[in-house]
């Protein structure tokens, strides 16, 4: 399978680093300005990227509107333990949008960076 990316606005490259790579496995691939970094885990490149800050990425649309951080769109982790690892981001500040949802396709919970990009983290049932 090839890699996929997705691009995220952040509103502090640093913080999104620190979240990702600290809390859910991802990995810094390059930083080369502080409006960018690439981080990874598995197939999954992650493009982070200030409003305005420096390549076309962050900047205004033909119309005035801005790129900005938030929404519903979002990348799903699954992980093997989400009540463990719900417990390890509510200890270190993480904030999230809902209490852990269980239905027949497993157990999830949405938690936001530090810029207010949803994440979806998802166990699914044990086999």
């Amino acid at each position: 399978m090839a890699k996929v990316s997705v691009r995220y606005i952040v509103n502090d490259v640093d913080a999104a680093i620190a979240f990702y790579t600290r809390h859910l496995g991802f990995r810094v691939d390059m930083h080369p300005s502080p409006g960018f970094a690439m981080v990874s885990r598995g197939d999954l490149a992650l493009l982070l990227s200030t409003p305005g800050g420096g390549g076309g990425a962050g900047q205004a649309m033909p119309d005035g509107r801005r790129p900005e951080p938030g929404g519903w769109n979002r990348i799903q982790i699954e992980v093997d333990d989400l009540a463990a690892l719900v417990d390890t981001l509510k200890k270190g500040g993480a904030r999230f949008r809902n209490d852990i949802v269980i239905g027949n396709g497993g157990k999830q919970i949405l938690v936001d960076d530090p810029s207010g990009n949803a994440i979806e983290l998802f166990e699914p049932p044990k086999r």
